[in-house]
């Protein structure tokens, strides 16, 4: 392997798998693989970029911490030489959050010197600007971001939101240095004071300069935008050739679980159920038992090649008042077993194509879909939407999944996902 990532949820795993995969015309990606979870056995020497998909963004910070370095050290005994530590593109945490102490974790494991900060992601309209995180036209703290139920962001300066999670002190390289190209921004690095540094991005262009500015670091931070343009500084190398991926497609029974709350999600939920079969699952039916896994296998089966769609969802004032009512932990955790569960008998049964909407929904369902099949790599196909690509898992038998962040995707994704599974590229 020559590029490591530690992504703190699964949904974020594949949109940076997807970006290295992909990479720019005209050299293409790396081969890459995501895999759920630290893998207990050295990777296939094929794969060029290794993906690890943690369950780390809201999780305790010391196990957080802990995970990370595990990751770091598998991915270093693969041969890695540059570690990209990926979060979301909206910078979800919370004020005492966990992507300063990771970040500062790893950072002391490689000794790098100075560490990039930078989660834009112009294709799905995340960009910074002096040091402020913007979600289209909107400041991240009025962007839908603050009443998320997890990680509410309440500040658009992410160098100020970083500071509260370090001790290192929190630099800047403006957009005014990247925009004169990536010798500006490398003599910037050289000379700002702080490790840490916010980077400013509002251009896919902007990114390239900064991946070639970044050509020999140790350690990059931020979302799936910051890995655009680090595969080409691999095969500008003899020994790397980017062969892209090979989709053949996957045709078989489907099923939808969304379980998301986010306004993209919402809308999605609305647009499909609007023509296809929907189930919403009663979160406190959920608690009480009187919803179970076999309430949503019962209604998946009953709906056979109608693209069914079971979701939990809900406006923030809805998701508050569950949450006071069973508790935020509790309610999240019998969620992603009821989805997991329903996952792994869905594949088992035959299934081969699941679409997934919710980064925690996502990252449970995976691994329940990888434990089932014994197959701990899932190889990148075709990109359905920014960020969201198709991910094959198994290899003799294997299923099509698409594992999608709450705000990414058209209104249409559910279905364009099912259809591109089946048709391959």
């Amino acid at each position: 392997m020559k590029i490591g990532v530690i992504a703190d949820d699964f949904t974020g795993a594949s949109d940076i798998a997807n970006t290295l995969a992909k990479g720019v015309e005209p050299e293409g990606g790396l081969r890459t693989a995501q895999f759920p979870g630290i893998p207990t056995t050295p990777a296939e020497k094929e794969i060029e970029a290794g993906v690890i998909s943690l369950k780390s963004r809201t999780a305790p910070i010391e196990e957080a911490v802990a995970d990370s370095l595990r990751a770091l050290r598998w991915l270093a005994d693969q041969g890695c030489r540059q570690f990209i530590f990926k979060y979301c593109s909206t910078f979800d945490s919370t004020a005492e959050g966990n992507i300063g102490p990771v970040a500062e974790a790893l950072a002391q494991e490689l000794g790098a010197q100075k560490v990039v900060f930078c989660p834009a992601f112009p294709a799905t309209g995340r960009t910074i600007y002096y040091g402020h995180l913007f979600v289209l036209c909107k400041l991240l703290h009025e962007s839908g971001m603050e009443n998320h139920p997890l990680t509410p962001m309440t500040d658009a300066n992410i160098r100020r939101w970083l500071q509260y999670q370090t001790e290192e002190a929190v630099g800047l390289v403006p957009i005014d240095t990247v925009k004169q190209g990536s010798e500006a921004i490398a003599a910037a690095l050289r000379n700002v004071d702080e490790r840490f540094v916010i980077g400013d991005a509002i251009s896919d262009e902007d990114l390239l300069a900064w991946g070639e500015a970044l050509k020999d670091a140790k350690l990059i931070s931020g979302g799936s935008g910051i890995a655009l343009g680090l595969p080409r500084n691999f095969l500008r190398e003899a020994s790397s050739k980017s062969t892209g991926s090979l989709f053949t497609g996957a045709a078989g029974p489907a099923a939808i679980l969304a379980g998301s709350c986010s306004g993209a999600t919402r809308g999605q939920i609305h647009v499909h159920a609007e023509s296809h079969p929907s189930f919403a699952i009663d979160v406190p039916g959920v608690m009480s038992g009187d919803v179970t896994t076999q309430t949503l296998l019962d209604f998946f089966k009953a709906h056979p090649g109608q693209a069914p769609l079971a979701y939990s969802s809900g406006s923030p004032d809805d998701v508050r008042a569950i949450q006071n009512q069973f508790g935020q932990e509790a309610v999240a955790n019998r969620l992603d077993n009821l989805f997991a569960e329903t996952a792994r008998e869905l594949v088992q049964t035959g299934y081969k194509r699941l679409v997934v909407a919710g980064g925690e929904t996502s990252g449970a369902v995976a691994k329940a879909v990888s434990e089932a099949l014994g197959s701990p790599a899932m190889s990148i196909g075709p990109e359905i939407d920014p960020g969201v690509p198709v991910l094959s898992v198994g290899k003799i038998e294997p299923i099509a999944m698409a594992l999608k962040s709450g705000n990414f995707g058209a209104q249409d994704f559910f279905a364009k996902a099912l259809r591109m599974m089946e048709a391959g590229r």
